[in-house]
């Protein structure tokens, strides 16, 4: 359990939510690349490597270096895109691609945090014209996402805002600012090391499926290790579970394109030989 109900006369509080493989099972942004291919955003080539790529994210292989690679090319792929047309097949296609992969467990720590009166946040790498729908569906208060420049409705393949890292922390601190976060007395929770910034910066962590890096540090620092390995519908959790109707405040706005999930090993020959099994 995680506490009793927030004193409202005392500074109010947050968890802070990777998504990927934290509150979902896989990339958000990859997870949509089929959909971007059938609304000929992307050509079959980009799909392969996409899917090749969430196969590396879920293995867990993609390190910082890989995952910038990917950052990057994403960046270009999106370039030229109509704004409009993203948000329309994420919205088209959000319940059925993310809803399956939604952890029950993830789903029962927000409702329990909404329950003892905090705010719920989900902090992603990934582009909010993807983490923004799915922060709705999850009921979450406010969303942290990358955001990339846009210019006649259309992305321009450079990004403005990327939620990764550092910057992580950084948005939580003046989201802290802003609101009014006690961050000593705020929860975090991700599955990556390079979410130790976030992690660090409020007084209860806890890490989620963790990498072997992060692993290690939750070790050494005594920080709890969760397990989260139920992804379920939500409208098939048990009714006493059901997701509560909750605003969502967007603290960045721009297109998931831009998402750290994958890395370059597609780039060799031998690579080129799983797309094809994919």
């Amino acid at each position: 359990m995680l506490g009793v109900v927030e004193n409202h006369s005392l500074p109010r509080t947050a968890a802070f939510f990777d998504l990927d493989k934290t509150v979902i099972a896989k990339s958000s942004t990859l997870t949509f690349s089929k959909s971007f291919y059938r609304g000929g955003l992307i050509n079959r080539r980009a799909a392969l490597r996409t899917a090749y790529a969430q196969f590396v994210f879920l293995a867990g292989r993609a390190d910082h270096e890989q995952m910038e690679r990917m950052r990057k090319y994403l960046s270009a792929l999106c370039r030229g895109w109509n704004v409009q047309q993203v948000k329309e097949i994420v919205a088209e296609t959000l319940h059925d691609l993310i809803d399956p992969i939604i952890y029950d467990e993830a789903a029962s720590l927000i409702e329990e945090h909404h329950t003892a009166g905090r705010d719920v946040v989900i902090v992603s790498t990934s582009g909010a014209e993807v983490v923004e729908p799915i922060g709705e569906l999850l009921g979450a208060d406010r969303v942290v996402a990358t955001r990339m420049v846009v210019e006649d409705g259309v992305f321009t393949g450079e990004v403005e805002y990327y939620a990764y890292g550092p910057t992580k922390a950084e948005a939580i601190a003046e989201l802290a600012e802003s609101e009014g976060y006690d961050l000593s007395r705020c929860y975090a929770y991700s599955d990556s090391v390079t979410d130790l910034p976030m992690l660090e910066s409020v007084g209860h962590p806890h890490t989620v499926n963790p990498d072997r890096a992060l692993r290690r540090e939750a070790g050494t620092r005594g920080w709890p290790v969760l397990c989260f390995n139920r992804p379920v519908r939500l409208k098939q959790r048990r009714p006493s579970l059901s997701m509560p109707p909750r605003p969502v405040l967007a603290v960045a706005a721009a297109v998931g394109a831009a998402a750290a999930t994958a890395g370059l090993l597609w780039y060799t020959n031998r690579r080129r030989a799983l797309y094809a099994r994919i």
